[in-house]
């Protein structure tokens, strides 16, 4: 017998998952989450340490919320690795489902999120920049409940 994976999923009960801040960006990345071309999502060491968040670990489901915080799907962590930005492969990239075909595209896109003046100010840091030295952390996940709200 065959039991659904996601039937005792309480999206309630489960830490947020959030995607960028909250406002368009974050609505794109949450569509692609929805529509299953987002796959994977890179975030910078110094964030997970400025907040007192642990890494991810594999196995572990969140509630991805929207831009009104609305908890919209449960996804579930399939792989971390921790790399220096200059390790991030093209594969990667373009599971991130933004779009981007190559690794100078999405590293433009991701350079100009992570010297907003937005993750500075969540930094605490108004003068935090990425270079090939700094420590990512890439994370893949797969869609299990989408649509819970």
């Amino acid at each position: 017998m065959t039991t659904d994976p996601t039937a005792a999923i309480d999206p309630d009960a489960l830490p947020k998952a959030e995607f960028a801040f909250p406002g368009p960006l974050r609505d794109q990345l949450v569509a692609a989450i929805l529509d299953g071309s987002k796959t994977a999502t890179t975030g910078v060491l110094a964030d997970y340490e400025h907040c007192g968040d642990p890494l991810p670990e594999v196995g572990s489901r969140a509630a991805v919320v929207d831009s009104a915080d609305r908890r919209v799907a449960v996804i579930e962590v399939t792989d971390v690795r921790v790399v220096r930005l200059a390790q991030v492969d093209l594969a990667h990239a373009i599971d991130e489902g933004e779009g981007l075909t190559t690794l100078a595209e999405w590293r433009a896109v991701h350079e100009k999120y992570w010297h907003s003046a937005e993750m500075r100010r969540a930094l605490d840091d108004d003068t935090f920049t990425v270079d090939d030295e700094t420590i990512v952390v890439l994370q893949r996940f797969r869609l299990l409940a989408p649509s819970i709200a």
